[in-house]
């Protein structure tokens, strides 16, 4: 009998021994995917798109996470559509997630829209098996309102851990925005987004601040910002690269000089994917 039990314990062992390449292979050999509109939440809003790379895996495939803009207010993931390709190219083994996220209206204010970049962040590293995409390879990527939840997303949480995060003009701090505001509409806005004020709820303002949560652990930082920019003035941009600096946090900072707020075009816009692709392949590998 034990000599029964053992021969067909040695056979398990060798038929999962020849299992195992062949599920790999099979891994190995996936094809390029685009899957539209994937839910992550209940919500018409709560969506995704997502462009999978061909011959990913589980093991090494990274993602890249994109946030897209619009004063939190407006916007949606087609404002990212133009550039889908750009990623593609420059970045070929990098799984793409262009996400929709509630927008702030008179049902929503803060921290709805931060709520949703956490769930779409966590739905991705739930689902990162049934993609083919490691589960602890995620970079950020969002322009203007969008970069301030990427930051937000990379900095106050700690799962999944967020590898690099690129910053397109976004706001950092939202405390020193409404009391040095370089607009007089800047505090309007704010108390538009948060429902409130500083003095009435410091709170909101401080959870809702990526620079409120900088430390020596917060992954490396790429900024992009236009000197020319009147929407989101330089000065967020230095804060938190000054905030970095003494936190030991390795980034960059490159302020384009005549651009100002929104889509940039021409070698503007290729020199900031061409320190994008640099960055994420430095610190994101």
């Amino acid at each position: 009998m034990k000599i029964i039990l053992s021969f067909l314990l040695l056979m398990n062992i060798l038929t999962s021994c020849k299992q195992a390449p062949k599920a790999f292979a099979e891994e190995k050999n996936l094809p390029a995917q685009t899957l539209l509109n994937v839910a992550y939440g209940n919500d018409t809003l709560q969506k995704m798109d997502i462009y999978l790379p061909d011959n990913r895996s589980s093991e090494t495939t990274k993602s890249l996470i994109l946030i897209h803009g619009g004063g939190w207010n407006s916007g949606s993931k087609a404002d990212f559509a133009t550039y889908i390709d750009s990623f593609k190219t420059r970045l070929p083994d990098y799984a793409i997630f262009n996400i929709n996220y509630r927008l702030v209206n008179g049902s929503h204010v803060f921290p709805t829209p931060e709520n949703d970049v956490k769930n779409a962040v966590d739905f991705i590293a739930a689902h990162a098996e049934n993609y083919h995409v490691s589960k602890d390879n995620f970079s950020l990527l969002g322009f203007s309102a969008g970069a301030h939840l990427a930051l937000l997303q990379a900095y106050k949480y700690t799962l999944p851990r967020i590898k690099a995060v690129v910053d397109y003009f976004g706001p950092t701090d939202l405390v020193s925005m409404y009391h040095k505001p370089w607009h007089p509409l800047v505090p309007l806005a704010l108390q538009m987004i948060t429902g409130a004020s500083p003095e009435s709820n410091k709170t909101i303002f401080e959870q809702s601040s990526p620079a409120h949560f900088v430390s020596r652990q917060s992954p490396p930082t790429l900024i992009l910002h236009g000197g020319k920019d009147i929407v989101v003035n330089v000065s967020q941009s230095k804060l938190l690269a000054e905030k970095l600096a003494a936190a030991g946090v390795k980034h960059e900072m490159h302020v384009y000089p005549n651009e100002g707020h929104g889509r940039w075009y021409g070698n503007t816009l290729v020199s900031s994917f061409d320190r994008i692709e640099t960055f994420l392949k430095a610190h994101a590998e």
